[in-house]
């Protein structure tokens, strides 16, 4: 099984990446910049850029969240509050460790995917208020967001064929 150490890597290298890419774009943009748009692309949202790249900042924290702290945060839980499928089994002292690495690296991908997401969120935000007359096409975002539903949908599969079954050999005990 794959360790969750590459997709922290990888969230580290977007972050990074990020930073840097980012950094480089503030001082081009103007000080009130839209920051919300609606499904065809026209600007309905504005903000200061200051608390445009506060939210960016705040956002991204949270997709670290939901990639690494949430796998702590049910460790730490009472087994009666956490709902998993056949958890007697799976949260089982024996079972335990191996639960705990899926479910790590299945949210450490899942917060680099989200992370993803706000970052082409944002760039689509920034580009467009770098180039108003020729702004990105929104078929992008779009696409964007139906990589990432069948994301979610394989990634929630993929959880249920893991812990909605026993393995074989316990089932005939």
């Amino acid at each position: 099984m794959q360790k969750s150490s590459l997709p922290k890597l990888v969230f580290v290298l977007l972050s990074v990446g990020a930073a840097f890419y980012f950094s480089s774009f503030y001082s081009r943009l103007p000080e009130v910049v839209a920051s919300h748009f609606n499904g065809r692309g026209v600007a309905n949202g504005w903000q200061t850029k200051s608390a445009f790249f506060t939210v960016f900042a705040s956002v991204s924290v949270l997709a670290a969240v939901v990639g690494f702290a949430i796998p702590r945060i049910i460790i730490s839980l009472p087994v009666a509050l956490i709902n998993l499928p056949n958890k007697r089994y799976w949260l089982a002292p024996e079972h335990i460790a191996g639960t705990m690495e899926f479910l790590n690296q299945f949210f450490a991908w899942f917060g680099c995917a989200v992370f993803t997401v706000i970052l082409a969120t944002f760039d689509y935000a920034v580009q467009s208020n770098l180039h108003p007359d020729h702004r990105p096409d929104t078929r992008r975002m779009w696409y964007l967001l139906a990589g990432f539903l069948v994301f979610v949908i394989v990634s929630i599969a993929r959880m249920f064929l893991r812990f909605g079954r026993l393995p074989q050999q316990n089932v005939r005990s």
